[in-house]
């Protein structure tokens, strides 16, 4: 109901307060799950409270406020961008490539300050993302516009409203501030730029060349709902104008930061002093670089004094104090041998180049996917050709180009053969489509792959499983579908080559354990195009169970926050298909989905059930990964140490997280214990 003469002062007061109430919660638990990933609720308790904000919304649309966590998306598509005038420059930052030239720097910045004292830096990991500024007026998000060319950028507003780090209120004294402009980069993960990829790949779109082109593309979608589905992030890194005063230093701005309820990436940054400690810290974001979740191309080291950087002032498009400390990039040369065909789960033929193997960064790099025959076409890319190669954000090895000169005379050009190299079917490229498809739905190799995704650790997860014993599985006609697994008995293990009883009976035991599995698990594993992690938990999330889901028409899912109109699509094509209904009717005979408010443990008991793990300092483990390790035997990874943690794991340089153990008698495990310990 809207407001009206009718609403009695007290009503609305009630009404107003619960609103307040509700939406200071709700903020408060986005920033722990977003950006500390360290929840302190359980997701049906989050949907609870966000049920009850869109229902009183709804009641008194009157009182909806532009900073409310409803209005993350809204409105229709824009028909293009409106330009913004940043208030102060965004500059660039000048490139060094080489550790003379920093301390060549750092002797510049002391002789300019007149000091023969060293300098303190902030090092930072340099994000390959795109920049971004946010402004806030009362503390509530009023406009966020891309870099541009540093004077004029694009408003995408409502884009960045979707992005979960991004506060659309402040807190603390950010909240009172007439005016905060926060600038920072917007990037994406390796995980989800790797599913985005996966996604479009098998609905025969162009894939993304890297994570940042993936960004930039997503961040200037006119309809915001597809930007929300792409799993952005965002990190601050420093400011623009702020009415009110500041820190002394850049690592106590970040810290500021913080404390407005803004992210920043203090995990992996580090105050030094001195030229030599700095060069300490860029070696080990060097070293580290291939395990971060995100791509970094380099360091951005700053002089951490504010006077110091006020005194040091700027050149024509950049900063004197701060420069960008870059990465050597990671390419070598070697020979396509030659070009062989994989077949995806929904029948996608996707050429790789098979190589010599060389080294690149210190991994041996003897494969690289070619997309598709447009990509093949507009690099001209041939068997036998010598190819200039590059591990693109240091994880997946890409094609950069040919190099013709080496071109042996008779080469002829690579083309994607017309029939499934698996199953000899038709393929076919439809129109508007990028890949060429196997059209036999029984094809082994699809079969396959789709029995890995449903066995993989993010899915059922069915330990053991792997692609040797799967392909054995399918020749021999013991797997037919998902569904089948939950059949098998030990003589048909037994009788397959080289299983021994052991190995045939933990494998059977790990199919048991799969049977208790949450809906947006089960739902992932089915292997819907376009439907990663983040989509299926958005979906069981929204409707409430996989039945649901399996109802439910696009133009409902489209009304969902973070589903667009490619996803619901897909999801509904999907579940009209009748064999996928038949199979998904024998898999929920097979398992138990517990409802969204009952707790697993209810079915089976992990060796670390309840127990809370933090994290700190480097590891050589990914942090997803050991966050994984945790989850699936049953514990909990938080962002901070308190008296309910159990354990905390230290890396190498662990930070404060270890003195405060140490003061509450907390248990430290070095990683090497925390690997045995979860294994």
């Amino acid at each position: 109901m809207t407001l009206s003469s009718n609403n009695s002062d007290d009503e609305l007061a009630t009404v107003t307060g619960e609103l307040d109430k509700l939406r200071v919660r709700i903020r408060h638990h986005d920033y722990l799950y977003y950006v500390l990933d360290s929840p302190e609720i359980t997701d049906s308790d989050y949907d609870r409270l966000y049920r009850r904000l869109e229902d009183l919304e709804k009641q008194y649309p009157d009182l909806i406020t532009p900073d409310s966590p409803t209005q993350r998306v809204g409105g229709v598509p824009a028909e293009k961008f409106n330009q913004v005038r940043h208030s102060e420059p965004m500059l660039s930052l000048a490139n060094i490539f080489s550790e003379q030239e920093f301390v060549d720097f750092d002797a510049r910045s002391r002789k300019a300050l007149g000091i023969s004292d060293e300098l303190s830096y902030v090092v930072e990991p340099k994000l390959d993302g795109v920049a971004i500024e946010l402004v806030y007026n009362e503390g509530v998000l009023v406009s966020g516009s891309t870099r541009g060319d540093g004077v004029t950028g694009e408003d995408v507003t409502p884009n960045l409203r979707t992005i979960r780090t991004i506060p659309l209120r402040l807190v603390g004294v950010g909240a009172g501030l007439s005016v905060v402009e926060i600038r920072g980069e917007i990037f994406m993960t390796r995980s989800d730029f790797d599913a985005l990829n996966q996604e479009r790949d098998e609905l025969g779109l162009p894939s993304f060349a890297n994570p940042r082109n993936a960004t930039a593309g997503s961040l200037r979608q006119l309809d915001p709902k597809i930007t929300a589905g792409r799993g952005l992030k965002f990190l601050a890194h420093s400011v623009g104008r702020i009415d009110g005063g500041l820190p002394e230093t850049h690592w106590d701005l970040l810290g500021y930061l913080e404390e407005m309820g803004i992210p920043v990436n203090k995990m992996h940054s580090k105050w030094c002093k001195g030229h030599k400690e700095t060069l300490d810290h860029y070696r080990s974001l060097h070293d580290i670089r291939p395990r971060l979740p995100y791509e970094i191309d380099g360091a951005v080291v700053k002089v951490d004094s504010l006077e110091f950087q006020k005194q040091l002032g700027f050149k024509t498009r950049s900063p004197r104090w701060a420069v960008a400390f870059k990465f050597e990039p990671l390419q070598a040369v070697t020979r396509v041998i030659r070009i062989d065909i994989g077949v995806g789960r929904t029948g996608s033929l996707t050429p790789v180049a098979i190589m010599e193997p060389v080294q690149v960064g210190g991994v041996t790099v003897s494969r690289a996917t070619l997309h598709n025959q447009d990509e093949i076409d507009r690099k001209d890319i041939r068997e036998r050709d010598s190819v200039l190669i590059q591990r693109a954000g240091d994880v997946i090895p890409e094609v950069v180009r040919v190099l013709t000169e080496f071109r042996l005379p008779d080469s002829r050009p690579y083309r994607i053969p017309d029939h499934c190299p698996v199953c000899q079917s038709l393929a076919v490229r439809l129109e508007g489509q990028a890949v060429k498809r196997c059209q036999n739905i029984s094809c082994p190799a699809r079969l396959k792959e789709t029995i890995k995704h449903f066995a993989s650790r993010n899915a059922l997860d069915i330990e053991g499983l792997g692609d040797k014993l799967i392909s054995l599985l399918v020749d021999d006609g013991l797997v037919t579908s998902p569904a089948d697994l939950y059949v098998l008995q030990l003589s048909d293990l037994m009788g397959l080559p080289r299983m021994a009883e052991k190995s045939a009976s933990k494998l059977l035991g790990s199919i048991q354990r799969s049977r208790v599995v949450s809906a947006d698990r089960f739902l992932y594993g089915l292997g819907i195009p376009l439907v990663g992690e983040f989509v299926a938990r958005t979906l069981v999330e929204a409707l409430g169970s996989v039945e649901r889901v399996m109802e439910a028409e696009a133009e409902e899912m489209e009304r969902i926050f973070g589903i667009g109109p490619e996803v619901a699509t897909s999801v509904e094509t999907f579940f009209q298909e009748s064999r996928n209904r038949t199979m998904i009717a024998k898999l929920l005979k097979a398992v138990v989905i517990p409802s969204q408010t009952r707790d697993l443990r209810n079915f089976v008991e992990k060796p670390l059930q309840g127990k809370s793990f933090v994290f700190t300092g480097t590891l050589s483990l990914p942090r997803s990964e050991a966050k994984a390790r945790v989850e699936r035997m049953g514990g909990r990874v938080a962002g901070s140490v308190s008296s309910r943690t159990d354990y905390v794991v230290k890396g190498e340089d662990p930070g404060s997280k270890l003195d405060r153990a140490s003061e509450l008698g907390i248990r430290t495990i070095s990683e090497d214990q925390f690997l045995e310990l979860t294994e």
